[in-house]
């Protein structure tokens, strides 16, 4: 908020506390010089105005909500560009980064500022972090059929998951369904605890510019021709000869990266299992533009703790129960 405007509410709020106090102070007089309890000569439908002076209770709360308001707008932001005496706001504002937010964390500590979000961050810490320690020490596996510690993975998931696979964790277009069997980076726990600590960047080029529009329906037709598809055999041959290009991560039986213990993260070609749609369409825009989906490292966000606790919850989604 500029100046201008800074200065410009402070004067209407001080104004209109003055007035109201004005008017509060005047209605405890009579000026009307009509003596208390007599009729103001007013009559409406049998109803007649009297001059009773304000009840005692009315004007003794309404003295407080002014004190208060008063001692709000002193301690309290709120009234233009001031911060209060108190140095209290509800959040560090304006952090667009993790990095930003923990600087912004330190300076306020160093400042002696109350951030009402970060106490309540330090408080939550202080209660629950023993739970998620106490937790953190037992495996995955072992987690994966505790009962208690699968309802707090639900709700990790549901707070910071849920946005992307979905509330029932069966993905979307360009997110994986957590649920069955098909894994990108591996499905064992210890796969799944570095897909979350670390996140995942995928770095599927495009190859228009190498294939040409003939080439990229050549490769799509024997792509599609893997999982079983009917297709144009002529283009698929085609495709074929072209797909060493595509082997380095797919492997040349097309199975993906798990099946080759590679790190790439390539999805299985021959499974019929698409994560950015399966029809000739789809697959065609994935081979001519790429894909570079990202997923989020939540290590410096939620901590080795309570990653470690998620990664029970994910686990147990694709078992067989």
């Amino acid at each position: 908020m500029t100046s201008f405007w800074s200065i410009w509410v402070i004067v209407l709020t001080l104004a209109c506390l003055a007035l109201i106090f004005g008017l509060l102070i005047w209605n405890l007089k009579n000026y009307t010089g009509v003596e208390e309890g007599a009729s103001c000569g007013h009559e409406f439908d049998g109803i007649e105005e009297l001059n009773n002076p304000l009840p005692k209770w009315w004007t003794y709360m309404f003295f407080a909500t002014f004190v208060w308001s008063v001692y709000y707008l002193a301690m309290y932001p709120g009234l233009g560009n001031f911060v209060g005496l108190l140095g209290w706001t509800s959040s560090n504002q304006g952090v667009t980064s993790l990095e930003e937010s923990k600087q912004a964390i330190l300076e306020a500590k160093d400042k002696g500022l109350w951030v009402q979000l970060d106490k309540e961050f330090e408080a939550a810490d202080e209660r629950f972090g023993p739970i998620f320690k106490a937790f953190a020490e037992q495996d995955v596996l072992t987690l994966a059929n505790d009962s208690e510690a699968l309802e707090i993975g639900q709700r990790l998931y549901a707070q910071n998951c849920a946005q992307c696979h979905g509330s029932d964790a069966r993905g979307g277009l360009g997110f994986p369904n957590l649920t069955d069997k098909d894994w990108l980076y591996g499905g064992n726990p210890e796969q799944i605890k570095e897909t979350l600590l670390q996140g995942r960047v995928a770095a599927m080029p495009g190859w228009e510019a190498a294939l040409g529009e003939q080439g990229v329906k050549e490769m799509t037709a024997y792509v599609l021709s893997l999982s079983g598809r009917k297709v144009n055999q002529k283009d698929a041959d085609a495709g074929q000869s072209k797909f060493a290009m595509c082997a380095a991560c797919h492997g040349m039986d097309g199975k993906g990266s798990v099946a080759h213990n590679l790190p790439f993260g390539a999805p299985d070609l021959t499974d019929n299992i698409w994560l950015y749609g399966g029809s000739q369409r789809a697959v065609e825009e994935s081979v001519r533009h790429g894909r570079a989906g990202v997923m989020p490292a939540w290590k410096d966000i939620l901590g080795e703790d309570k990653v470690h606790l998620l990664t029970a919850y994910v686990y147990s989604l694709s078992q067989d129960k």
